[in-house]
């Protein structure tokens, strides 16, 4: 009678942390001190489901952050895979860039020391080079937002795009101006035979242009890029070039030139491009990878603090319990 008479005078609901154990006969609950049988009477007698709720509520949200921690855990091993992938991929990726830069900045001296030019209305046609993977940083949305500028610039422009990733942007802006559109680029370090392959499929398209722009990214270092365009000219401005009759060309011979020239273009932007891919592929993998094992201490610290939280709490109801027999 008397520790029913004394714990109806307490708070229906008290938290758990209120009680002090005092060895195994006495405690305190909000300051008051009572036997451990009162505290044990006040507990299951007079918030029973306030409790049992808590002890649901706590291992309910341990199981989640397991599940979380085990999510977490994989995405790691994944992105951990995919930035040695990569890594062994960029050092072929650059011995290509650089064989492929000595041909594109041969062609392109040609082109300076015949003084090549072409007038301010000029019809200009832009190929953006990406390819059509993810994961790799800002890698397509820098060439995008070149090529969109240029766009902008001179609206009446046509349009050639290889690869999915930055067709998916462009498109949104400039569908109008999209010719042809290539995929299934990027797989693996471009050739010279993919590059005219997408030559020939331009010519067959007979897209008129007095010159054409390559938009790709250009390799800085492996963790610098940026999006610069190799120009391509037609052969009627190839032929107009000032000092181009000193080299002794036949006529015939004139459009193979201009063809190469474009192909070789092309096929120096897909390389180089692919380097600075796999350059920041490997970055961005490696950025979450660190991210990754940041949040895996955070949700085991999270984890390691509810699940001592919970065996206090039974501890607590085992105290009780034995005090109370």
């Amino acid at each position: 009678m008397f520790a029913a008479t004394r714990v109806a005078v307490r708070p229906a609901v008290a938290p758990l942390s209120d009680i002090i154990v005092h060895g195994r006969d006495m405690g305190t609950l909000n300051g008051s001190t009572l036997t451990m049988v009162e505290i044990h009477t006040f507990v299951h007698h007079f918030t029973p489901t306030f409790y049992c709720d808590l002890k649901a509520r706590n291992m309910a949200t341990l199981k989640e952050i397991q599940q979380r921690l085990k999510s977490v855990q994989n995405i790691e091993k994944i992105t951990k895979s995919m930035k040695m992938i990569a890594s062994t991929k960029v050092a072929k990726s650059q011995r290509a860039m650089e064989a492929a830069r000595a041909f594109g900045v041969s062609s392109q001296a040609l082109f300076e020391s015949a003084e090549t030019k072409v007038a301010d209305d000029a019809k200009t046609l832009f190929v953006t080079a990406s390819s059509d993977r993810g994961l790799c940083g800002g890698i397509h949305s820098s060439v995008s937002k070149f090529t969109r500028r240029a766009l902008e610039e001179n609206p009446s422009a046509e349009l050639v795009i290889l690869g999915d990733k930055p067709k998916a942007q462009l498109q949104r802006s400039f569908p109008k101006n999209i010719r042809l559109t290539f995929n299934q680029i990027g797989k693996d370090i471009p050739t010279f035979a993919e590059a005219s392959a997408i030559v020939d499929a331009i010519k067959r398209a007979e897209i008129e242009y007095d010159d054409a722009k390559v938009v790709y990214n250009r390799f800085n270092s492996v963790i610098s890029y940026e999006a610069v365009s190799i120009p391509v000219f037609s052969e009627e401005a190839i032929k107009n070039s000032p000092k181009f009759a000193s080299y002794e060309m036949e006529d015939d011979v004139l459009g193979d030139l201009q063809e190469f020239n474009f192909a070789n273009s092309i096929y120096w932007a897909l390389v180089e491009g692919h380097a600075a891919e796999m350059s920041a592929k490997r970055t961005a993998m490696e950025n979450a990878t660190k991210n990754a094992g940041e949040m895996i201490q955070k949700l085991t610290l999270s984890y390691n603090r509810g699940r001592q939280a919970q065996i206090t709490n039974d501890l607590i109801d085992i105290i009780t319990g034995a005090s109370a027999l």
